[in-house]
């Protein structure tokens, strides 16, 4: 057991999962000397060799194709994506390769890649650098996007995204990369993919995070029990696909639902549990849903990127307005 903050949990996941499969190699641009640009394979590429810590050309599009023909022939490459905004010469080969290949085979091959990427604003990045796109990545079949939002929950969800036959999106919260540190076993233990984490219980409303904002949310949740109100915390950490049934049943208890995210609100995810929530819980609901989210702008530069982000004020005020409509 040892104490580490998130970007160390997940270099401790990649070399549990080289150490004890030789089917897994990692490639990525300067992820072997270097040990990437955030230091989550520091060290990698020394212990485990060139072979299976690559370095690569600074060419998204022949990392994604590399990976996907990896995977196709029985190795478990995960790759690096130095910034979310750089992956989009990625998606070719994730959407139409990488997403359909045990479709296009009749379930004949598989696809099990992981795709790693850190993601989201607050680190004062420049521009391109602090998107949050994970709807985007969500409403493609056949992949599925993970984001942690602990440590512990880093090394466990990337030790099961490896796992997994199919490909994996696993999007890292760069806010959170040293933020805080939490005591984490090595112990291999994957934790289970496709379900939500309830943090926290509580009776009086739901909030629903994920990622970073996690963060912010629980810091919510402080505030408002001081005020006597018992919120519930549910982290998301599968975001496709989504754990609705855990939402539905805390719903059903507390009446109230406050999602959070900073991606930008028009079509993100906290529209799609919003939806679900009207579907299969609206005899559930006390009061209308609230979302507290980005803006629908381009993420603004380092003096204004807190502006940009939820703020636990701005979540503390939704779940007031949710609490203040009549049961």
């Amino acid at each position: 057991m040892a104490e580490l903050n998130l970007v160390e949990a997940v270099n401790q996941a990649l070399a549990h999962a080289l150490a004890h499969d030789p089917a897994v190699v990692l490639l990525g641009e300067d992820i072997g000397a270097n040990g990437g640009v955030f230091r989550a394979t520091l060290g990698l590429q020394q212990r485990f060799g060139a072979e299976r810590v690559i370095d690569t050309p600074l060419a998204e599009t022949a990392i994604a194709g590399t990976a996907v023909g990896m995977a196709a022939m029985g190795l478990k490459p995960v790759a690096e994506i130095q910034f979310s905004g750089f992956l989009y010469p990625a998606l070719d080969h994730l959407i139409n390769h990488a997403s359909r290949l045990r479709n296009r085979s009749r379930g004949r091959l598989s696809c099990p890649l992981v795709l790693r990427t850190p993601c989201g604003a607050g680190i004062h990045a420049p521009e391109h650098h602090s998107e949050s796109p994970e709807a985007m990545l969500a409403h493609v079949p056949g992949l599925r996007v993970v984001m942690p939002s602990s440590p512990a929950r880093a090394y466990g969800l990337l030790l099961a995204a490896i796992h997994d036959p199919d490909p994996v999106i696993f999007l890292e919260p760069t806010r959170l990369y040293r933020l805080f540190r939490q005591d984490v076993a090595d112990d291999g233990e994957a934790l289970p993919l496709d379900v939500c984490f309830t943090l926290r219980g509580g009776t009086d409303l739901t909030l629903v995070s994920w990622g970073a904002m996690i963060h912010e949310t629980e810091a919510a949740a402080d505030a408002l029990a001081a005020e006597g109100v018992m919120a519930e915390v549910i982290d998301l950490a599968t975001l496709k696909p989504l754990d609705m049934a855990t939402i539905l049943e805390s719903v059903a208890r507390t009446g109230r639902c406050v999602i959070v995210h900073e991606a930008a609100r028009t079509a993100g995810l906290g529209a799609e549990i919003a939806a679900g929530l009207a579907e299969e819980g609206l005899y559930s609901l006390l009061a209308p849903v609230q979302r507290v989210t980005g803006y629908d702008t381009v993420i603004p530069l380092a003096r204004l990127e807190q502006q940009y982000l939820p703020s636990v004020a701005r979540i503390v005020a939704a779940a007031r307005r949710t609490l203040e409509e009549a049961s």
